[in-house]
Order: structure tokens, then C-alpha cells, then sequence
């Protein structure tokens, strides 16, 4: 715990990529501040200072329009208001001329203050945010050291943004370490700038409307009837006014190895001290806020190890936090995750919160669901519908902020058909390509289900600095082998294997691998098999590549999610935001041809693959006899 401790205190004073300075590491539990609504008692909360503000929202922009009146304008408003569960406290409009920044914010850090839009110093430029900026500290003191007389407004995060702009015009999100988008508007030459973070961590759209005008927003049902095409904004890319184009900004190591022609392979040796120190790091990094917050705990390995080293934080001696950390985990009755996260909380100490739902509830739910987090991706629909009923009941309890563990699994191959990754260079290339696409899967599910009820999810797993580390470990050492014991993420789970100050129960550390739609219990997907059967008729199966010409459903359960998200989204470039393509256990189109045997059995499920303890095909799964 003296490691943890020592990263606590490099984070804390903005020595190892800090967030934020603070007033010192041993503030008294007597600085926390009241909230009269909050029903939790001992929420671990970071002491706050009224001068930090971070600014988690929803945000419209509407760019080069031919109207500039007053109609328009509440247009725009009207728009901005289709995605205010994204920012419940407080709306926002500015307007230069022709060109519209809205608002709808989500206020984590300081909720009395923090107003967008954001301004440089004489009010030139304007920023309108959804994000938090880790390393704006540095950045500010950069700003400063070349312009002494410099003021701040504000002692927001992402302020230093507007100014980063005067300095360094188009390589601002080049410099930026957090999870971030946003548009810049210039009224010195009526130019603008839009951007999202490396790996689109934050939920981002693009679309170009009939007048020529450029319109950007959080979810893309601010769009949908004012753009004549609209996409996914890409995530670690820019946009222009100045070349009306995309420039990806975000140029990692493994990029580039994995575009290189031939891709080329990492090969740094594999040191679990460097890897463990790294996610702490990562971990504590994402536990500033004003208001509760807690970590969604399934018991799986990836949450529980996000679990672990928050609770060792809030405990440490030197912690600004609260004394307990709360953990919120869902499921059927009697389901694996309700199970294997009880036994963590116990274990880790927290103050755990359980919830149940029925296929019933979830079944009844689907819509909504689909609505949020727009798509009809079978996948993200299955996991999203338990996160969505979850973050309900979280922010029932008055809770704005969880730690969360998606991208794991991306990045050391976790799930079960990496067993079939043919060589070290497949195995790499497989898990860049799952990096890449997170922002269309993992990522959108876990924004969009969680701020659907105006919660921000953060995901230490997808780190900038982290992922340079992780990513550089030579794939040799993430290849599964169980004949010499090397299951899923090994070199995870090796670098917490610490037997003398345990992070986890060892049966827990070494779990195997469960995708949160089937740990929240099997009967979950099998009565969404069932229900789309008796919903989706032969007839219309055998008849969906005339419906659908593109992405066509290949069985009744997706087939019946398409339908609903067309009765939400009928524009055929809304259908084109989502991927296609042939998916085994979550695999690419690619990985999917690693094995003849799953030619014609695509199920995302874990369960498709054999090496699950409950394979579909192996007696006594589903509950049948063995």
C-alpha cells in the first residue's frame, strides 16, 4: 500500500500526469461538502474547491447557418433540449451571428458555478465542452510562463482550452490528457474548431445540414431532422473550418506499428510493477468530483480491480476522500455477478448496493434503451439494458459519478475467442483493431447508458499514459495458453497477484472472463432470444435483405432491435452509424475467420466460444441437465 500511497501523492501534486492540484493531500473530512438530497451516508467525495469545475454536459453547435433569427435560435434550443438527461442542472445558449453553442450541463465539480460557454481572455473565443481535462494544471502553468499577465476567469479544467487556442491553434487537442469534446468558435475570423478525445470516451456527432452549415452535437438525436447527413465525429480527430476536413491528431505508438507497411509488433518485455503503478495511477486520476460517487462493481476482474485500488485510496492515510467507497452492481436474482461482486465488496470493504431486475423489466425497457444509446447493435444492447436500469436507481440515490471497467478487455485480449489468435502479430493487430472501434461499442454503451440518467461513467482501463504502457508490452505475453496456465488478461491479473497485501481473493483475480449482458445472469440473453422469436415471424427473417439492404439482420433478436431503432431513427445515415459485419463473442470480422468452426454460429455472446465454462454446446449450460 506504500506504492499506492506514493502514486496518490504524485497524482495529488501533479508530479505523475495530474488532474488537478489540490490544497494538500490530509484535508479533513470537515471540508467535504453537504448535500442536503443525498440519501448515502459516508460517500467518498474528493474535498473540494469551489475553484475547480469540470463540465460533463451535452453539447449543440451549429455552425455557418443562413439563419440567424430568433425562430432558428429556439430551433437550436429545441434541439439541445432532445439530450438534457446528458445535463440536468442547468442550460445554456451563446450565439455569434449565424453560429449557436448549446448546452445542457452535468455538473460534477463545484455545481454552484461554471457556466458555459468558456472565454478566452477578451472574449474572442468561445469553447463549448463536454469533458475533464487531467493534466489543465500543467497546461496553465505552460500558458502562463509565456504570458505572465495572463488571466483565468475561471479555475475550470477546460478553460486552458480557449487559451491553448490562441498559442497553438489547431494542435490544441493534440495536448490535452482526458476525455473530452468540443467546439471552438473564433469571432476574430468567424472560424471554428471541433474536436473529440483519443478514443472517444465521450459520445460525439457530425452533420452538415441542407444551408451548407456544420452542425456538431453529443447524441445524434439532436441532428437527425435538420442534417442531410450526419456520422459518428471520429474519435481522436480534429475538424476544420480552415480545410472543412478530419486530421487525426491522436498518433499513438501502436497505431502506427499496426498501419505500418508490414505492421510491425511491440516488443517491450513485460514488468507488472510498471504495469500495476501505471493503472493505480490511472484509477486516481478519475476520482476528482464535488458530488457522491461509487464504481460499478459486476465482480468480474477489470471492476474489481478498479474497486481495489479506489478503496485503498479513499483508506490511505494521506486520502482527501471520504472513509468508504460505495459499489453498485445488478442482475437477475441469483445471477453470477450479483454473487462474485458480494464477495468483493466484503472483501474490499465497501458499502454495497444491489439491485435485481427481471427479463421482464429489461424486455419492457428495450426501446428507451435503444432510443439512449442509438444503436441496434445486439451486443451493446444486451449489456446496455442492465447498465440503464442500474444508473436509474444510482442516480435515485444521488450519485453523479462511477468508475468503470470497460476497455480491459480490448487491451489484453480478454475476450474468450483470443484463445484462438493464431500467432503474437494476430493477436496484436486484433486487440488495435478492438481499441479502434470501442468508440462504436463499449464506449457509446457505457456514456450513453449511464448519462441517459445524468451519471458520468469514467474508465481508467482507456488512460492515455496507461495505454501507451499497456499497449507496448510484447503480445507474446498476453497470448492465452492453458496448458501452461495462462488464462485471459495473465499479465493483468500476475502484475495484482501480490499474496502478501492482496488486492482481490485469488479466485476472484483469476476468474474467468464474463461479458457484463451474461454475468448479469444467462437467462437474461435466452429470454431475449425467446422474446424476439415470438416477436420477429420466419417470414420477416427470410425477408430482411429487402428491408434492410445494409447490415442486415442475421437473426430474429437483431432483427428485432433494427425495427426499433428505425421507429426511432428512419434516416438511413443514422442506420450507417452503426457497424456490421460477422461477430463471434465479440470478435471482429476478421478474428471471426480464425476458426471454420464458427462459420455460420455468430452469437457475441461468451458463451459461443467452447473454452466458456458455460458453452452453449457443453452439457449443463443454460441451466440443462448434464
Amino acid at each position: 500500500r506504500s506504492n499506492l500511497s506514493a502514486v496518490l501523492v504524485r497524482v495529488l501534486l501533479g508530479t505523475r500526469d495530474s488532474p488537478r492540484d489540490v490544497d494538500g493531500c490530509a484535508a479533513p473530512v470537515s471540508r467535504l461538502r453537504s448535500y442536503a438530497s443525498i440519501q448515502l451516508k459516508g460517500v467518498g467525495c474528493v474535498a473540494g474547491s469551489s475553484q475547480i469545475v469540470v463540465r460533463m454536459c451535452g453539447i449543440l453547435a451549429c455552425l455557418m447557418s443562413t439563419d440567424d433569427g430568433p425562430q432558428f435560435r429556439a430551433r437550436v434550443l429545441a434541439l439541445s433540449r432532445r439530450q438534457r438527461h446528458r445535463g440536468p442542472d442547468w442550460s445554456g445558449m451563446f450565439q455569434w451571428k449565424n453560429s449557436f453553442l448549446a448546452h445542457e450541463r452535468l455538473a460534477i465539480i463545484d455545481p454552484a458555478s461554471g457556466d458555459q460557454p468558456l472565454f478566452n481572455e477578451d472574449k474572442s473565443v468561445s469553447v463549448c465542452v463536454n469533458g475533464e481535462i487531467y493534466n489543465h494544471k500543467a497546461l496553465k502553468a505552460q500558458i502562463l510562463e509565456k504570458h505572465p499577465h495572463k488571466t483565468f476567469a475561471t479555475e475550470s479544467d477546460c478553460e486552458v482550452i480557449s487559451h491553448l487556442w490562441e498559442d497553438y491553434g489547431e494542435k490544441v487537442a493534440s495536448m490535452l490528457d482526458g476525455m473530452f469534446s468540443f467546439v471552438i468558435l473564433d469571432t476574430r475570423d468567424g472560424s471554428f474548431y471541433a474536436a473529440r478525445d483519443p478514443i472517444g470516451i465521450t459520445s460525439l456527432y457530425i452533420g452538415w445540414g441542407k444551408d451548407g452549415s456544420v452542425w456538431v452535437a453529443s447524441e445524434m438525436k439532436c441532428l437527425k431532422d435538420e442534417c442531410l447527413k450526419f456520422q459518428q465525429f471520429p474519435p481522436g480527430h480534429y475538424y476544420s473550418s480552415r480545410t472543412m476536413s478530419f486530421t487525426r491528431y491522436y498518433n499513438p505508438q501502436f497505431y502506427l506499428d499496426f498501419e505500418a507497411s508490414p505492421p510491425r509488433c511491440p516488443s517491450t518485455p513485460y514488468d507488472p510493477k510498471v504495469l500495476r503503478e501505471a493503472f493505480e495511477a490511472a484509477v486516481v486520476k478519475r476520482m476528482m468530483s464535488d458530488v457522491p460517487f461509487g464504481v460499478l462493481l459486476s465482480g468480474g476482474l477489470d471492476s474489481s480491480l478498479v474497486a481495489a485500488i479506489a478503496s485503498r485510496a479513499i483508506k490511505s492515510q494521506d486520502s482527501i476522500w471520504g472513509n468508504r467507497l460505495h459499489s453498485f452492481c445488478i442482475g437477475l436474482p441469483g445471477s453470477p455477478d450479483l454473487k462474485a461482486a458480494r464477495e468483493v465488496a466484503g472483501f474490499l470493504g465497501t458499502d454495497h448496493h444491489e439491485f435485481t431486475f427481471t427479463v421482464q423489466e429489461g424486455i419492457d425497457a428495450i426501446s428507451d434503451v435503444i432510443q439512449h444509446i442509438e444503436t441496434y447493435d445486439v451486443t451493446t444492447i444486451r449489456a446496455s439494458t442492465p447498465m440503464f436500469l442500474m444508473s436509474r436507481k444510482i442516480k435515485a440515490l444521488g450519485v453523479k459519478m462511477v468508475l468503470s471497467g470497460e476497455g480491459s478487455d480490448e487491451v489484453f485480449g480478454g475476450y474468450l475467442y483470443f484463445h484462438k489468435a493464431p500467432n503474437r502479430e494476430e493477436f496484436f493487430q486484433e486487440t488495435v483493431r478492438k481499441v479502434q472501434a470501442l468508440y462504436q461499442f463499449d464506449c457509446l454503451r457505457a456514456n450513453k447508458s449511464t448519462m441517459a440518467w445524468g451519471v458520468e461513467a469514467r474508465v481508467p482501463f482507456l488512460d492515455r499514459h496507461f495505454l501507451d504502457v499497456a499497449m507496448a508490452i510484447d503480445p507474446s505475453e498476453k497470448m492465452i495458453d492453458k496448458s501452461k496456465g495462462r488464462m485471459e488478461k495473465y499479465i493483468l491479473r500476475k502484475a495484482f497477484d501480490t499474496p502478501e497485501d492482496p488486492y482481490l481473493p485469488a479466485h476472484v483475480l483469476w476468474r474467468q472472463k464474463e461479458q457484463f449482458s451474461d454475468g448479469v445472469g444467462y437467462s437474461w440473453i435466452d429470454g431475449l432470444k425467446a422474446h424476439a422469436e415470438a416477436c420477429v415471424t420466419d417470414q420477416q427473417l427470410a425477408a430482411a435483405q429487402h428491408r434492410y439492404l445494409e447490415n442486415t439482420p442475421r437473426t430474429k433478436e437483431g432483427y428485432f432491435y433494427r425495427s426499433i431503432f428505425e421507429s426511432h431513427f428512419p434516416q438511413k445515415a443514422a442506420a450507417d452509424t452503426v457497424p456490421g459485419g460477422p461477430s463471434v463473442a465479440c470478435s471482429t470480422a476478421t478474428a471471426a475467420l480464425w476458426d471454420a468452426a464458427w462459420a455460420g454460429n455468430e452469437d457475441p455472446s461468451g458463451r459461443a466460444v467452447s473454452v466458456h465454462d458455460s458453452a452453449y454446446d457443453k452439457p449443463g449450460a443454460n441451466g440443462l441437465p448434464n
